[in-house]
């Protein structure tokens, strides 16, 4: 990113996380309803901690560390930057407060105002990696929040403003010819380091819809017995329904309504159904007679005419792939601690393809790859079908 442009994104990225933030009492902020989940007072003092970490203690001379407590309390995962507090005990920091979080990201923000007009190439593409970061937790903000919310018998609702009705094209399947097609990122814009290097793979022929998979014809699933039919389910899709009781998505309730940020509303047959795991994605589309694309049909299709929702912020979610989360062709892990931002979570992951209403605007791209656990259902994501 030029240096003229990189003030704006760090300046507009630190606001929007303030301001996701914005609508929530102190008590909402502190609260972990989940191991997998963050409160979003450590989501803000995280991504603060990044880049007092990776950027102003090695690249401003005499900068001072807000509290030398804190590296503790805030780091994620990086190993080689020392100890942690333990993940799932992130929502018993009531101390520090969400006011003394808020200040620390006011004292980074100076310093880093201070640091941009001279700072070396290497700093600027660490600033430009902590934007896309927070971002990532913006989302990551929004996820926790729904799900904390959900678990509150009064369901409240992050949002008030009424939920616009959704519109859903006609379903058409969409036909690629295969072959060799080039995978990943190419280009100078930002993108992590799992996006690359470029490469190519070869698909066969398929189909893809144009579109995603609705909550009507999920609810058409769910009508036919989906959640009874043992054989529409991997095996340990078929132990995680059984040991779970699932019987519908996470937020759907039991007369009908769907619960989300604008609090319960009455379930749109027209809008792409989500809150779903992969188990859940790949039992649908056993049903329909179809199955998921792997992330490469996937990114080969998404620029195919016709091919709807590809990254809609709006409604969209992401989408699961039938591809585990794996390093391309080449792929080495970036030097230092940053290498331990993707590489090593390589194992026993899907991958998903898109973006989702809660994605920032301008942050999903392509060849981006986001990945998650097969179980996992808390997060905005759903399906588009192949065949």
């Amino acid at each position: 990113m030029s240096t003229a442009l990189l003030p704006d994104l760090l300046r507009a990225t630190r606001a929007h996380s303030l301001a996701l933030v914005a609508p929530l009492s102190d008590e909402d902020a502190q609260l972990q309803s989940m191991p997998d989940a963050s409160p979003a007072k450590w989501h803000l003092a995280h991504t603060t901690w990044f880049f007092e970490t990776m950027v102003l203690v090695p690249y401003l001379r005499g900068y001072t560390v807000f509290d030398e407590r804190w590296p503790r309390l805030f780091n994620s995962y990086y190993e080689s930057l020392g100890p942690r507090h333990a993940r799932p005990q992130r929502g018993l920091l009531s101390r520090p407060s969400l006011a003394e979080v808020k200040a620390y990201r006011a004292h980074v923000d100076a310093a880093l105002a201070d640091l941009l007009p001279h700072a070396p190439a290497e700093a600027r593409s660490l600033i430009e990696l902590g934007c896309h970061h927070e971002q990532q937790h913006q989302e990551l903000l929004l996820t926790d929040m729904l799900h904390a919310f959900s678990c509150n018998p009064l369901l409240p609702a992050y949002d008030a403003a009424p939920q616009a009705k959704a519109s859903a094209p006609e379903q058409a399947w969409l036909k690629h010819p295969g072959g060799i097609v080039d995978i990943g990122h190419g280009g100078d814009g930002f993108a992590f380091d799992n996006e690359g290097p470029r490469h190519q793979a070869l698909v066969t022929p398929f189909e893809i819809s144009n579109r995603l998979v609705t909550c009507g014809e999920y609810a058409d699933f769910i009508a036919a017995g989906g959640y009874r039919e043992p054989l529409l389910w991997l095996s340990d899709g078929w132990a995680t329904v059984q040991a779970q009781g699932w019987q519908r998505p996470a937020c759907w309730q039991e007369d009908g309504s769907v619960f989300g940020l604008h609090g319960v509303q009455p379930l749109d047959a027209n809008a792409p159904v989500m809150q779903l795991s992969f188990y859940e994605a790949c039992a649908f589309a056993e049903w329909a007679g179809a199955r998921l694309p792997t992330e490469f049909e996937w990114e080969a299709a998404c620029g195919l005419p016709g091919f709807a929702q590809a990254a809609d912020q709006a409604c969209g979610v992401w989408q699961w792939t039938r591809s585990s989360y794996a390093p391309y062709p080449g792929f080495k892990p970036a030097a230092g601690a940053v290498g331990e931002y993707n590489g090593k979570f390589m194992v026993g992951q899907q991958v998903l393809r898109g973006g989702s209403l809660a994605t920032p605007a301008g942050h999903a791209r392509p060849s981006y790859r986001n990945f998650f656990p097969p179980a996992a259902r808390w997060q905005f994501s759903g399906m588009r079908l192949a065949r």
